[in-house]
């Protein structure tokens, strides 16, 4: 019988909070070409908030979280590239709808952690 190490969870290259933040200020800018106004918080302290709770997690709830969160990531950035391909007249529309989707993947990591 071989010995074989546990493997090694793979760690963001990133804090948890601050990816929140990352999301945060895309829904912000999201929220500005949608015409509407961005949304009003104390983002370090969500910052602490989610990474403490992230460190508190059991680690399938740990993954589950970033899986969500890297996800979220790329196609948030994916659709504010598009908008501001754009150029200065982006679709209200597509904006509106982004921000609608940020915030709800924002709201559902949130929930894993709280």
């Amino acid at each position: 019988m071989t010995h074989q190490p546990p493997p090694i969870a793979a760690a963001p290259a990133d804090d948890p909070g601050q990816r929140i933040a990352q999301l945060r200020e895309a829904l912000a800018l999201v929220e500005r070409l949608a015409g509407r106004a961005a949304p009003a918080g104390d983002g370090l302290e969500e910052a602490a908030r989610i990474s403490a709770g992230h460190d508190r997690a059991p680690p399938i709830v740990r993954r589950r979280f970033d899986a969500l969160a890297a996800e979220s990531a790329v196609w948030t950035a994916s659709g504010v590239e598009a908008l501001l391909a754009a150029g200065d007249r982006p679709p209200r529309a597509a904006a509106v709808r982004l921000a609608d989707s940020i915030r709800a993947a924002l709201s559902d990591l949130e929930a894993l952690l709280g």
